[in-house]
C-alpha cells in the first residue's frame, strides 16, 4: 500500500507500500553512533538515544529494553518556585494574553494563557537555565508537529495543546518516568490500554508517535468534557481526574486558579499548567526569545506488510538498511522484531526502500522468540452491560472511572443521563446502555 498523509488522518492506498510524511529525523538527536553496518539516515550525533537502549538491553530488564529515563530537566523546577508550595499561582501581576502577533503578550493563543509570576519563572527557566535542552525539545516536536496538529484537528482540540508533550517528554518516544509512564505523551499502562493502545511483551504503542497521539487526543477530549476548561483538563492529565474533582469539591471552586491556591493538589500539578503555558509562549514566539527557526525536514517513511516475525538485524543484513534506522522508525517494537502474533504487521522502512525490502523479504530468516513467562500481560475483563443496565454511583466514583469500568464513552453516559456538569453524586442511578 502507498499513501501520503496530508491534511487529515485518512490516507489513500495503492498496492505496494505506504509513504507517510512526518518529521522523524531528530528522534535521537542526543545519541551517539551505534551500528554502522550500512549508511544511516541520521547524521553523526543524532543517535544517542540508542546508547541508553543498548545498556538497558544488556541489563536484561524485561520491563522494557528500548527505553531511556526522562531527561532530568523535564522534572526540574525553576529555583524561585521550588521552595514555595503555593508559588505556582500568584493572583497579583497576572496578565491575560490575547490580541495580535507582535510579541508574547499580543499573540493570540487557542488555550488559556496568562503571564503571571509562575509562568514568567518557567519562561526564564526554559529560556536561560535549560535553553539548549528546551531548544532540542522544540526541534524534536517541530518534526512531529504536522502529525500532531492534524490528529488534534480531527478531535477538535486546540493546536496549542500540542505543547503539553513538550513538558511531558520533549516528544521523545523512548522516554519513561520513575512511575513507568512511557512515550511522548507519558501514558501509564492502564490508561494507554483504556484508550486502545497495545502494550504487551512485544509491542508498546505508547511509543508509536501516531497511535499514542490519537490516544492522547481522545483522553484530552474526555478530560475537557468532564471539566469544561483546558487548565483543569491539563491539571487532570497530570494528577488524574479524581484528584482534581475532589479538590474542586472540597474547595467549593470552579477553576484551576482557585484550587492552585490551596493545598488540595500537589506542587507538581500547581506548576504543571503554568509550565505548559510558558512552553506555549516560547514555542509560539521563538524569535522573541532568540530561538532559531531553521527548516525541519519532514518525517518520511514507507510501510511494508510482513506476515511473520522478523528481527531488525536480519532485515538489515539482507536489505542493507541500517539497523539503527529500523529501530528509530519502529520505536513501538520492544524486542527489535515484528511480533509473532500479528498476521500482517506494518513495518516502517526508509523512503525508497520498500520495493527492495519486498523483493528480498523471503530471504530474511524468521525470528524465534524465547518463551514468554507465564506472568505475561492479561487483559482485565470489563463487566458486561445489558441493554437496560442501571448503575448506582458509589463514593469515589467519577465519570471517567465508570466509563473505564464499563467501556462506555463519557459523552454517552452524560447524554443518556442528562448530565451537564463534570461531577456525579454518590447514590445516583445511571443508565449505562450502550
Amino acid at each position: 500500500m502507498r499513501s501520503r498523509w496530508t491534511a487529515g488522518i485518512a490516507a489513500s492506498c495503492v498496492v505496494g507500500t505506504v509513504l507517510l510524511a512526518f518529521p522523524y529525523r531528530g528522534l535521537a538527536q542526543d545519541a551517539a553512533a551505534g551500528d554502522r553496518s550500512s549508511s544511516s539516515l541520521y547524521p553523526a550525533g543524532q543517535e544517542t538515544v540508542l546508547e541508553g537502549i543498548d545498556s538497558a538491553q544488556e541489563n536484561g530488564d524485561d520491563l522494557d529494553p528500548n527505553l531511556i529515563p526522562l531527561e532530568p530537566e523535564l522534572t526540574a523546577s525553576p529555583p524561585d518556585l521550588s521552595s514555595s508550595d503555593n508559588s505556582a499561582e500568584t493572583p497579583s501581576g497576572e496578565t491575560a494574553v490575547s490580541g495580535g502577533s507582535s510579541g508574547p503578550q499580543e499573540t493570540l493563543y487557542n488555550i488559556p494563557v496568562v503571564i503571571d509570576q509562575s509562568v514568567q519563572s518557567h519562561i526564564r527557566f526554559f529560556n536561560t537555565s535549560i535553553r539548549d535542552r528546551f531548544e532540542q525539545w522544540m526541534v524534536r516536536l517541530n518534526r512531529y508537529r504536522p502529525l500532531v496538529e492534524n490528529i488534534f484537528a480531527e478531535f477538535n482540540l486546540p493546536s496549542d495543546l500540542v505543547h503539553l508533550s513538550l513538558v511531558e517528554s520533549g516528544f521523545n518516544p523512548y522516554a519513561y518516568s520513575r512511575a513507568k509512564a512511557t512515550g511522548p505523551w507519558q501514558f501509564m499502562k492502564g490508561t494507554g490500554k483504556l484508550y486502545g493502545l497495545r502494550i504487551d511483551h512485544y509491542v508498546d504503542e505508547r511509543r508509536d508517535p501516531i497511535k499514542s497521539t490519537v490516544a492522547a487526543a481522545r483522553y484530552l477530549r474526555d478530560l475537557y468534557d468532564i471539566f469544561g476548561t483546558w487548565p483543569l483538563a491539563m491539571a487532570a492529565y497530570n494528577a488524574g481526574e479524581g484528584k482534581v474533582l475532589r479538590a474542586l469539591h472540597k474547595a467549593q471552586a470552579e477553576s484551576f486558579s482557585e484550587i492552585s491556591r490551596t493545598k488540595l493538589i500537589r506542587p507538581e500539578t500547581k506548576q504543571y499548567v503554568p509550565r505548559i503555558m510558558a512552553a506555549t509562549i516560547i514555542a509560539r514566539n521563538p524569535d522573541q526569545y532568540g530561538f532559531a527557526q531553521n527548516p525541519v525536514p519532514p518525517h518520511e517513511f514507507e510501510e511494508v506488510v510482513v506476515t511473520r516475525p522478523l528481527h531488525f538485524r536480519a532485515i538489515a543484513n539482507v536489505t542493507g538498511i541500517s539497523y539503527n534506522d529500523l529501530r528509530l522508525l519502529n520505536p513501538e517494537l520492544r524486542r527489535d522484531a515484528t511480533p509473532p502474533d500479528e498476521a500482517a504487521y506494518h513495518l516502517k522502512v526508509p523512503v525508497g526502500m520498500s520495493s527492495k525490502v519486498l523483493e528480498l523479504l523471503e530471504r530474511v530468516p524468521t525470528h524465534k522468540f524465547p518463551p514468554v513467562a507465564m506472568m505475561a500481560d492479561r487483559e482485565i475483563a470489563r463487566p458486561k452491560v445489558s441493554a437496560s443496565h442501571l448503575y448506582r454511583v458509589r463514593i469515589g466514583d467519577t465519570l471517567q472511572k465508570i466509563s473505564r469500568k464499563f467501556g462506555i464513552p463519557i459523552k454517552t453516559i452524560k447524554a443518556r443521563n442528562n448530565i451537564s456538569g463534570p461531577g456525579i453524586r454518590a447514590g445516583e442511578l445511571l443508565h449505562l446502555a450502550r
